[in-house]
């Protein structure tokens, strides 16, 4: 007789737990945009979330640790003059964020250390280049400053964010909406999906599509692809039958799936959320009050299912916890960010283990927040893996990490633009040698005037005084 051996897989028993009520972010107005991104973006320090707005488009971004209820005149990034539709935390600097909006921009942010005290309006770097909106913004997994945003308009744009130029542009390449867009782990191709049910791997810096599936997904509705750390790649998607399904590919060939899979009936999208250490990839149905995971292996059928997660509230969106932002003491392997109504509530997915001691099996070394290439180095054709880093005692952010380094990116450009109007100026002075000196020139600058305009207060306050003794006596 053939007994059935269950598979080993020590994520078997991995389990989701929702954090109390009082660890979630509560009263935030989630935005009713009609668009199928996540909404939510974390990372260590924070949790990003996009807000309905009046007039204009804005988003929330708050310290991990602000939970409860969320005043409703807390400050929020507020600077574009459309509603936002996606947002993504630089895995190199976790102060810088961009977003891509109905108003035909991207705009890179510069979050303040503790967070905002007041709403920021000013974006760092303003990106202008589509003509339609932006529903994608993705920065490059180990390159420094490369962001790239794909828009209604069906052009990539793959921009270096430290001079602010667009150094490529991806035209002709989709002949319709560009559903989504993901780097491979190295960041040399890009994968994407489109409402021409085709699914392309593109080399971005050749500007040439290398592989091309037609009919990946046999249904309209939305798909998605992402790669995977060993290069295949794994799509979300609808039969014919508007049946969810799963499929994993080869992109040496691309003929026929490697695995197919049928889920269910529901119309929402599945948003996939990959983890490279663990192989497994977790799948976030909009509308779904569900996640489910799989773990992918080399054995058929390829993808397992391992469990579901489910709770009574659907969800709106999702945000996912970079690993170094988990808890290594409890055997966090992920941590989501479910969007409600009007409500934010972390989930914390966990293998049971009784020894207390750091799990080598369930922490690899993950990728740190260090870019492996300057942005300069990868648009002249180079590549390198994420530098890696151990979670063993647990990720400890740099102090003031990088602030400077990337404000200087961003501010460079500017810089030199002004030194050049400066210089062209007969007979101006030549312009200062860094910022620092230029902000105590300014600073003095403003002091000197708020001086001369308190004279002139206090010299027409005199006068008030004087004329209106006079006019007390021509009233005697």
């Amino acid at each position: 007789m053939f007994r059935r051996v269950v598979r080993q897989s020590k994520f078997r028993h991995v389990f989701g737990q929702a954090v109390k009520n009082d660890q979630c972010y509560d009263d935030i107005r989630v935005s009713r945009v009609t668009w199928d991104s996540s909404f939510c973006a974390v990372n260590p320090k924070f949790v990003a979330i996009i807000i309905e707005a009046s007039g204009g488009g804005a988003f929330l971004v708050l310290p991990l640790h602000k939970t409860g209820r969320i005043d409703k005149s807390y400050p929020t990034v507020c600077g574009h003059t459309g509603p936002v539709l996606d947002i993504d935390w630089c895995p190199h600097n976790d102060q810088v964020i961009a977003s891509g909006s109905e108003d035909c921009t991207v705009m890179v942010w510069q979050i303040p250390e503790n967070g905002l005290a007041l709403p920021l309006s000013e974006p760092a770097v303003v990106l202008e280049g589509h003509s339609k909106r932006v529903g994608i913004v993705s920065w490059h997994p180990t390159a420094r400053n490369v962001l790239l945003s794909a828009g209604c308009d069906n052009l990539i744009i793959v921009w270096n964010v430290g001079t602010g130029e667009a150094m490529i542009n991806l035209e002709d390449m989709h002949q319709d909406m560009i559903y989504s867009v993901c780097w491979n782990r190295n960041g040399s191709l890009i994968c994407t999906t489109s409402k021409d049910k085709k699914v392309r791997v593109i080399d971005p810096r050749k500007e040439k599509i290398t592989v091309e599936k037609d009919k990946a997904h046999e249904g309209a509705r939305p798909m998605r692809a992402i790669f995977l750390s060993d290069g295949n790649i794994f799509t979300t998607g609808f039969s014919r039958m508007s049946e969810r399904q799963v499929a994993l590919w080869n992109p040496q060939n691309m003929d026929e799936p490697i695995a197919l899979h049928e889920l269910d009936s529901s119309n929402g999208v599945l948003l996939p959320f990959y983890d490279p250490d663990t192989n497994v990839v977790y799948l976030c149905g909009k509308g779904d009050s569900s996640i489910r995971y799989f773990e992918v292996t080399e054995e058929t059928p390829y993808v397992h299912f391992l469990n579901t997660y489910s709770s009574k509230e659907p969800q709106r969106g999702m945000g996912y916890m970079p690993k170094r932002g988990l808890d290594v003491n409890k055997c966090e392997i992920s941590r989501f960010y479910k969007l409600q109504e009007r409500k934010c509530e972390p989930i914390i997915m966990t293998v049971p283990r009784k020894s207390d001691l750091f799990q080598d099996d369930l922490y690899p070394d993950t990728a740190g927040p260090d870019a492996a290439l300057e942005a300069e180095d990868w648009f002249e054709g180079k590549n390198a893996d994420p530098i890696l880093i151990s979670l063993k005692h647990g990720y400890i952010p740099g102090k003031n990490r990088d602030l400077k380094v990337v404000k200087k990116n961003f501010l460079d450009n500017k810089l030199a633009v002004k030194k050049k109007t400066e210089n062209s100026v007969p007979g101006s002075k030549p312009a200062a040698a860094t910022p620092s000196i230029q902000n105590d020139a300014k600073l003095d600058e403003i002091l000197k005037e708020i001086k001369t305009l308190k004279d002139l207060i206090g010299s027409q306050d005199k006068r008030i005084a004087k004329l209106e003794d006079q006019m007390a006596k021509i009233a005697i």
